[in-house]
């Protein structure tokens, strides 16, 4: 189900296309795609993205201290390519939201119980994305449906806040619950060489450090119980973003470049 895309400089590349739909489609391929910090990419990497895969819109979804510390990355110095900054701001670490070491429970998740598993503390993260900076959420959306060229959406591992934004434009498009779990945690195929890559930098380090490498995989209870919870309380993802302004055309956009 899941397209890699082999880069030199990210490891967490996929396309977003051939992933089944509710009603007996597939996604295109070409179109979306999701990745890991592009930070490092090399010049190759850049030509292949921009040259064959068409490669326009670049939705970052690091915070401004990431870009800052990190860099802003190849892809900026391309004159064909439009970077979308979205900031989702983190929840907790030193300068990332790639690990936090609590969250508050009464904020975050008022409707659970007061017990934080590891679930819930994952999910949580995730929700805090939705309550802080919807801006960001729909923006992204919208980031990855404009149709002059392909677009990726990447974070620092490609995991959390990127699997945030893969699973919405995918229930937007009608993939299926289950293709779109599948996505998700098809990062985890390869999150040792995504580990990796980050602890070899000083912003990520400590914060990946905090937690055993176990914690850092992506595990499909934690994406759907954050769906689950949508469906619940709000009547699914696409009614949670049509409470933040989210409009039919906005969905219409989605789906012509998926479908």
């Amino acid at each position: 189900m899941n397209s890699w895309i082999e880069l030199q400089g990210a490891v967490n590349a996929r396309d977003l296309g051939g992933l089944p739909t509710k009603d007996g489609r597939t996604t295109r391929s070409g179109r979306i795609y999701r990745s890991d910090n592009l930070q490092g990419l090399t010049e190759s990497d850049v030509s292949y993205l921009v040259g064959e895969l068409k490669l326009r819109h670049v939705v970052d979804l690091r915070s401004h201290a990431e870009v800052a510390l990190e860099g802003p990355g190849p892809l900026t110095r391309v004159t064909e390519v439009t970077h979308h900054n979205l900031s989702f701001f983190a929840e907790g670490g030193k300068h990332t939201d790639v690990e936090a070491d609590s969250i508050d429970a009464d904020k975050v998740l008022p409707w659970q119980e007061r017990q934080l598993d590891e679930e819930l503390r994952v999910t949580g993260f995730y929700f805090g994305y939705l309550r802080d900076r919807p801006d960001s959420v729909l923006g992204a959306l919208r980031a990855l449906s404009l149709d002059d060229g392909a677009a990726i959406v990447h974070c620092a591992a490609g995991k959390d806040r990127t699997g945030v934004v893969s699973a919405l434009a995918l229930e937007v498009a009608g993939v299926t619950r289950e293709a779109i779990v599948a996505d998700y945690t098809a990062t985890g195929e390869r999150m040792d060489r995504v580990l990796a890559r980050l602890r070899a930098s000083s912003t990520y380090r400590d914060d990946l450090d905090s937690r055993p490498a176990d914690d850092h995989m992506p595990r499909a209870p934690y994406l759907e119980q954050f769906l689950g919870v949508l469906d619940d309380r709000f009547g699914g993802p696409l009614e949670w973003l049509r409470s933040h302004g989210w409009t039919q055309d906005d969905t219409a956009a989605v789906r012509a470049r998926l479908l």
